[in-house]
């Protein structure tokens, strides 16, 4: 690997709907990256399939300068023994630790929506943007009854997403308003950060 080669962002995924967020959110968080982004099939699909990837991953990392992002939701899990867990994957399997990056969503992508209540309104006008202003938004990352059913609450009262909130449809139309910059949403600042100091010249 030459110095100053570009680096190559592999993000893993556990379900389509980050697949869309983060192709639009990517671009914005670290721009000029070049990135791909595998989604599987739910958490315990990604979890089981890890060793075999980071092995990969380990086999041409140095080569092509890639750097490896795992993001999982937090579910019910302990977020410091499900970070344990990944870490010790990767290590088992060879992956240094300045190659690859875990990040936990707390509560769901959805915090990641609610943390931008502007551009939940630009993809949805009949969400006010007083949204904000209520007790029970104030803190994405501990909505009352879940970030998801929140937001799927939310839409079906302004009569979106009346069938049931489709994640895929409502990363699509959201994250490409969003303001990588002015989230509220912890979970999603620590992701962006992390994933910048992840890329940079210096790591």
């Amino acid at each position: 690997m030459s110095a100053g080669s570009p680096v190559n962002l592999v993000v893993l995924v556990e379900e389509r709907s980050a697949d869309e967020a983060l192709r639009a959110l990517l671009p914005k968080i670290t721009p000029g990256v070049a990135f791909r982004i595998a989604p599987f099939d739910g958490k315990e699909d990604l979890l089981r399939k890890l060793p075999h990837r980071f092995r990969e991953y380990t086999y041409y990392w140095r080569a092509v300068n890639s750097r490896v992002v795992v993001l999982v939701d937090r579910d019910d899990d302990d977020c410091l023994e499900l970070k344990a867990q990944l870490s010790r994957m990767a290590k088992e399997a060879g992956l240094p630790a300045e190659a690859v990056l875990f990040r936990i969503v707390i509560e769901e992508l959805e915090a990641w929506f609610l943390g931008d209540v502007p551009a939940v309104h630009a993809a949805y006008p009949r969400v006010s943007l007083d949204l904000v202003k209520r007790v029970k938004f104030r803190e994405p990352e501990d909505v009352p009854g879940g970030a998801w059913e929140a937001l799927e609450h939310l839409f079906q009262q302004h009569g979106y997403h009346k069938k049931g909130l489709a994640k895929m449809i409502a990363a699509r139309d959201i994250a490409p308003h969003m303001d990588v910059e002015n989230n509220r949403s912890q979970s999603f600042q620590v992701f962006r950060d992390g994933l910048r100091r992840l890329v940079s010249e210096e790591n």
